[in-house]
C-alpha cells in the first residue's frame, strides 16, 4: 500500500506542477486553487508512504516520478522540446529510482 501511496503522490506532483504553470504566477484563480488542493493531497499520500518506506527512498521515488512526468507533461501540454538527451536523462532518473527501490 505504501508504494501505491508514493506512486499516487508522484502523479499528483506532476498535476500540481502543470497547474502551477497554468496559474501564471498565481494570477488565474482556478489553476491556483487546483494547485493548492492537489499539493495538499499529494503531501497526504507522501505522509502515508513515509510510515513504511525510508525517507530517502520515498523522496527519491517521489521526485523521480514528478520530474520525469513533468518533463513529459511539458512536452505534451506546453510544446517544450524533447530529444535524445532528455530521454537519456529521464532514463537515468528511472534507473536511479529503481535501484533505490531494489536496495
Amino acid at each position: 500500500m505504501a508504494w501505491i501511496s508514493i506512486f499516487v503522490a508522484g502523479l499528483l506532483e506532476i498535476a500540481w506542477a502543470v497547474t502551477l504553470k497554468m496559474s501564471d504566477g498565481f494570477t488565474n484563480f482556478l489553476p491556483t486553487a487546483i494547485t493548492t488542493a492537489v499539493t495538499i493531497i499529494s503531501y497526504f499520500f507522501l505522509a502515508q508512504a513515509l510510515k513504511t518506506i525510508p525517507v530517502g527512498t520515498t523522496y527519491a521515488v517521489l521526485t523521480g516520478i514528478g520530474a520525469s512526468g513533468t518533463v513529459i507533461a511539458g512536452v505534451l501540454f506546453f510544446g517544450e522540446t524533447y530529444g535524445l538527451l532528455r530521454s537519456l536523462c529521464i532514463g537515468l532518473i528511472v534507473i536511479g529510482v529503481t535501484g533505490l527501490k531494489l536496495l
